[in-house]
């Protein structure tokens, strides 16, 4: 099968949702790590300098922690009064009651996919932690799942592993693809069902949703056609007989890829996080050729400095098509992120913090970006096409200046 290499595309509206995301990280992370520390007197700042690059964070920890008073509150410490320390607001405890409501969800069960689309059922501890915001999972998870699913997962060795399914949903091993189709065919029209099974729309085709131009060309309509048009295999089911060289096994791993950012609450995952778990889930080595080869299912982005991948289809006009209750909570977090921004000082006495989502705060919450090329119809650069041979050997690096090495 012939491959289209499409030039890199910039996306404002989803290097915007990046940042956005990369900040509410930092946030809850920052609450769960202060909410755990013993005693109750204000954290030092230079104690938590150490942090920065956890957090993902491009600019000191303490400029941010004063960037936010909302959540962070400096007061001199009680020994040593010149010393900066920080103690979280009120609303930060509001706000982190409420995380632990959500991350009771559904948890477990994105655990358990993930262990499923591995190899050995199994993963390292240190693979799985950068995944805990990503995936909603509480710090505890490593000890808290064990005792209260002792059937379905064990930690030994400092690793993690799915002992069995039993107890779980019987989809649990269905991958989010094939249960959208079968959604769709149960409620779908005969003129629906009738189309040909060759047809780019036909049942087990990745959405699409390439930048303007890309999916009017017509080499481009009859690749993508080509490659719906092969068999598509589970992330969750055995590919060890599949050559690895085989266009076929090419589509096994976008499948995987997608059911893996179909996994996180934003739909979106660093790169660094995806290499951790590389030969667990039988990624090649040079996988970032995946993301720049199928930009109508990926978008790869260099915000925040650092490598992060979004799925394409998880957004629409910049909001979550689906939003988890996890999410939901996040956005109080980035409002309340957000109040502090504007208010500075003053922004606890604006905080409105009930269920309900009011006009203001929908606007702090960012929804004055809806429609600012969140498709990528507003920032599309210039862009080249060229037809490759599958053992060209331009593909060890990718034109956009993306290597996996």
């Amino acid at each position: 099968m012939q491959k289209v290499r499409l030039k890199w595309v910039k996306n404002r509206g989803l290097d915007h949702l990046i940042e956005r995301t990369t900040s509410i990280r930092a946030s809850c992370l920052l609450l769960d790590h202060l909410s755990r520390l013993p005693g109750t007197s204000p954290v030092p700042a230079r104690s938590l300098a150490r942090l920065q690059k956890p957090l993902g964070l491009t600019v000191p920890v303490l400029r941010f922690l004063r960037r936010h008073p909302t959540l962070f509150s400096e007061q001199p410490h009680p020994r040593f009064p010149t010393l900066l320390s920080f103690s979280l607001t009120a609303a930060s405890h509001t706000l982190l009651s409420r995380l632990a409501d959500a991350y009771a969800h559904d948890a477990h069960l994105r655990l358990a996919r993930l262990l499923l689309l591995t190899r050995s059922r199994s993963l390292p501890l240190a693979s799985v932690l950068p995944l805990r915001f990503d995936l909603g999972l509480p710090f505890n998870f490593a000890a808290a799942f064990p005792a209260s699913h002792p059937g379905v997962f064990a930690v030994a060795n400092n690793r993690i592993s799915l002992r069995s399914t039993s107890g779980l949903p019987e989809d649990i091993a269905v991958s989010s693809l094939q249960r959208r189709h079968a959604a769709a065919i149960d409620s779908a029209t005969y003129r629906a069902l009738s189309r040909p099974p060759s047809s780019s729309s036909a049942p087990l085709a990745f959405p699409m949703r390439f930048p303007r131009g890309y999916g009017g060309m017509k080499k481009v309509k009859a690749w993508m056609d080509e490659f719906h048009r092969l068999p598509y295999i589970s992330p969750y089911d055995d590919a060890s007989g599949i050559d690895p060289e085989s266009d076929i096994y090419e589509k096994r791993n976008i499948g995987l890829l997608h059911e893996l950012l179909g996994l996180t609450v934003h739909k979106m995952v660093r790169r660094n996080a995806i290499r951790l778990l590389r030969e667990e889930l039988g990624l090649p080595h040079k996988f970032t050729r995946l993301f720049t080869r199928y930009p109508g299912v990926f978008y790869l982005s260099l915000k925040c400095k650092t490598t992060t991948v979004v799925l394409r289809e998880g957004y629409e006009r910049g909001k979550l098509v689906e939003q988890h209750p996890l999410a939901a909570v996040r956005d109080k977090v980035h409002y309340v992120m957000r109040t502090g921004v504007l208010y500075r000082g003053k922004g606890l006495s604006k905080l409105v913090l009930d269920e309900d989502v009011t006009e203001e705060e929908g606007a702090l919450n960012g929804e004055e970006f809806e429609g600012e090329g969140m498709d990528g119809d507003a920032d599309v650069e210039c862009f080249r096409m060229e037809i490759v041979d599958d053992d060209g050997s331009a593909d060890d690096v990718d034109d956009e200046g993306y290597s996996d090495g």
